[in-house]
């Protein structure tokens, strides 16, 4: 094993002892595969972390008519670990979009019941049809771990 390997691991251990210590995530699972740049590491986080801005507005649509809030289960995330001082390029971060599924392994789609479904506006923003993004996860020295999201294209602003 290398020195870089060695640094690379332990980059990784840090963010996974982070998830899951200070913020609760579960099913914590470490992905590499051969064309990606770097292990990326997937897992449950306690509460929904992204809604889709276009999911947004179709849900409090949906509420309204409702009269209740809809419930917001949290989906498996894909997390990109990187230390402070590493300088990445667009092409790297594009290798690893391109090298990555939408959603992680064992992600589960939820169930589409059909046109006559008035949940189903909202509901096309989650699972397989969700666009490309992941949570960076940059560690510093005093191994503090800082996240910005960061998505493969466009992505409009949310409603706040």
């Amino acid at each position: 094993m290398s020195t870089t390997d060695g640094h690379l691991e332990a980059l990784t251990k840090v963010v996974l002892n982070n998830l899951e210590n200070q913020h609760d995530w579960t099913q914590l699972q470490t992905h590499a595969q051969q064309n990606l740049p770097r292990q990326l590491i997937y897992g449950l986080p306690p509460k929904r972390l992204y809604v889709h801005p276009d999911e947004q507005i179709e849900m409090i649509k949906a509420e309204k008519d409702r009269k209740e809030p809809i419930p917001q289960s949290p989906e498996l995330e894909w997390v990109l670990p990187l230390h402070l001082a590493e300088n990445w390029s667009l092409s790297q971060f594009a290798a690893v979009f391109d090298a990555m599924d939408a959603v992680p392994p064992g992600s589960s789609t939820p169930e589409i019941l059909g046109p006559d479904d008035p949940d189903a506006q909202w509901k096309l923003w989650r699972g397989a049809k969700r666009g490309k993004r992941l949570l960076l996860a940059t560690v510093q020295d005093d191994s503090t771990v800082t996240y910005y999201w960061m998505f493969d294209g466009l992505v409009k602003p949310r409603q706040n």
